[in-house]
């Protein structure tokens, strides 16, 4: 007999078919079987979700997030942050190859993968290294990697800094049709920054990183897009001259994609006043300016797609001196918040427009099942009220980590369920 989920009575938005009205969802065994009015069903076997006064969407996608296993299994594990993407409503993770050991090699993607699996939670995908050992040196085995399952190949992290690598990287890449995700910095400029640099640095006395570190590696991956013919993907973009770089790439017909974090489309330096070691990340968080520019580049599609760049961290570690505290914050149970809180709130773009960036646009951009509601596709779905009001306590996140700046905040926007193959994940 037939498993039947009917999501009904929900505003569906689902920008891959621009569809944006009151209907009923209907899922028959993990797949999406109409859209519209729910007609006659069987009696039984039959769960009806009520999704009055809610947004039914296509499941996000997070393509950048930081799972720590292998080797950190004391701040995260695959299980813990594929549960704690769920409660985010991402129905998908791509997990970040900077384990230890790397994921680097066929058996330590496939070790994601059954990880992910026995998690049974958000759908767990596996980026393999772009270098062995994430050294920088010499490439690692590509094909072995997504023939076991890499949906895309990063050294995140850690840049590329040797332009040969990455131009033979972005060649090899085009001959499996994968991405090549790259973290743009400048070493010899980046070394030894601690937050962005300028007046703030100056004023904490702290070493601060030139928004150049990060563009000047922008521009050299998209002239060897350019060159190559292969698809650079640019992480965590966080500077106005990235932003007019990748339009330039993208005007030029180069294949570059870019995605943005939600820390970076709201915060700015100024979190970092007082020290707090939950306002550092690499990229560090920039000026107003800088944060202007990425929310108008996700509203005109210059930056493809938010990413959360999940990075969970021991409180231990955090409590450190600013300059020696670990880059990172969690990011997959305040996304949909921070993203609905300022940029929907203040008209910047509509929920369509969010659910493309969050959903349909990484699925896409990474080949990957989910960001459609098209007839068979797959059913992974979230729900979600985007006018609730909630206040973030790190102690109620699934992740283990805890480390984020938004604490005490009051947002815009909750999940209330995530599904994944047509089966609840997650209730609120």
């Amino acid at each position: 007999m037939s498993r039947i989920v009917v999501l009904k009575g929900g505003r569906v938005i689902d920008p891959s078919q621009r569809h944006d009205a009151v209907a009923d969802l209907v899922l028959v065994d993990g797949k999406v079987d109409a859209l519209g009015r729910a007609g006659e069903l069987p009696a039984d076997d039959v769960e009806t979700i009520d999704c009055s006064g809610l947004v039914v969407a296509p499941g996000f996608v997070d393509v950048h997030c930081h799972l720590r296993e292998p080797g950190r299994e004391e701040v995260e594990t695959i299980a813990t942050g594929a549960r704690a993407a769920a409660a985010g409503g991402f129905t998908a993770v791509c997990a970040m190859p900077n384990t230890d050991p790397v994921t680097d090699n066929q058996a330590a993607v496939g070790f994601v993968l059954r990880q992910g699996q026995r998690a049974d939670a958000a759908r767990v995908y596996p980026i393999g290294a772009i270098t062995v050992g994430q050294k920088g040196e010499a490439l690692a085995e590509f094909g072995e990697m997504i023939a076991a399952g890499a949906v895309a190949l990063s050294d995140d992290g850690r840049p590329v800094a040797n332009s040969q690598l990455m131009r033979t990287a972005l060649e090899y890449a085009r001959t499996f049709g994968v991405p090549v995700a790259d973290h743009c910095e400048e070493p010899t400029l980046a070394h030894g920054g601690a937050m962005n640099e300028g007046v703030v640095s100056a004023r904490l006395g702290l070493r601060g990183i030139p928004s150049e570190a990060e563009e000047i590696m922008a521009i050299r991956d998209i002239l060897l897009a350019r060159r190559t013919g292969g698809h650079v993907h640019l992480c965590h973009m966080s500077t106005r001259g990235s932003v007019e770089l990748i339009r330039w790439g993208k005007d030029r017909h180069v294949n570059v994609t870019a995605e943005v974090c939600p820390h970076h489309l709201s915060l700015t330096e100024d979190e970092v006043e007082g020290y707090a070691t939950n306002a550092k990340m690499n990229p560090p968080l920039r000026t107003a300016d800088d944060v202007q520019a990425l929310q108008d580049a996700v509203k005109d599609g210059t930056i493809d797609l938010i990413a959360t760049d999940h990075a969970p961290h021991h409180y231990d570690e955090k409590e450190r001196e600013f300059a020696d505290a670990p880059n990172g914050i969690v990011g997959l149970e305040t996304a949909l918040a921070v993203n609905i809180t300022w940029l929907v709130v203040p008209g910047i773009v509509d929920l369509a427009t969010l659910i493309e960036r969050m959903s349909c646009a990484p699925a896409r951009v990474f080949k990957l099942q989910g960001g459609s509601l098209r007839r068979g596709a797959v059913g992974d779905v979230t729900v979600f009220d985007p006018d609730a009001e909630w206040t973030v306590d790190p102690a109620t996140f699934r992740s283990k980590g805890r480390n984020t700046p938004y604490a005490g905040r009051t947002l815009h926007g909750r999940v209330r369920c995530t599904l994944v193959d047509g089966r609840v994940i997650h209730r609120a």
